[in-house]
């Protein structure tokens, strides 16, 4: 019997400025998503949630999804590629919405590294500087962002643990 043990985040040495992630799977915005997104942030603008108003008042014609959770579905998918075993997310940069998205649009998102430096305090660690882009069914490139993350190195991560001890 052989155990496998899914990758979860990178360490500071799997980081190549120029490498490029490509996060699967993607995922297709249904209107429930977006207007539970927009209740729990408090976000209750019409564009958003109100039909009526966006057939008839807005340029789209139709209920635009919430840039917040375009932008929060691309860093989700990232995390498993990027940051699963990050010390700290630092900031992000830069963010834009370029284009919008719909309900049922479907988001798919990749990741690209462009620097990374040793901590000059902590040698256990470095930060590494990526930018993430999401993109619709189209290919149409719908948000894009970059972030810095402190990251361990392999030497200073601890193991991943469990609550319990399995059977063998």
């Amino acid at each position: 019997m052989t155990v496998y043990e899914r990758p979860f985040g990178r360490y500071f040495e799997d980081f190549e400025p120029g490498d490029v992630y490509k996060h699967w799977p993607g995922k297709t915005i249904t209107e429930y998503d977006d207007h539970l997104f927009c209740m729990m942030t408090m976000n209750h603008h019409p564009l958003h949630t109100d039909a009526w108003f966006a057939e008839r008042q807005t340029q789209f014609g139709k209920n635009v999804v919430v840039g917040n959770l375009v932008y929060s579905l691309v860093l989700g998918m990232s995390v498993a590629d990027v940051s699963g075993v990050a010390i700290a997310n630092l900031e992000v940069e830069s963010l834009q919405h370029k284009l919008p998205t719909f309900h049922g649009d479907t988001i798919y998102a990749e990741t690209k590294v462009l620097d990374k430096k040793e901590s000059q305090s902590k040698p256990d660690r470095g930060v590494v500087t990526v930018e993430s882009r999401g993109f619709n069914q189209r290919g149409e490139e719908v948000c894009y962002f970059r972030r810095r993350v402190m990251v361990p190195k392999r030497s200073a991560a601890k193991p991943r643990e469990r609550p319990y001890t399995s059977p063998d």
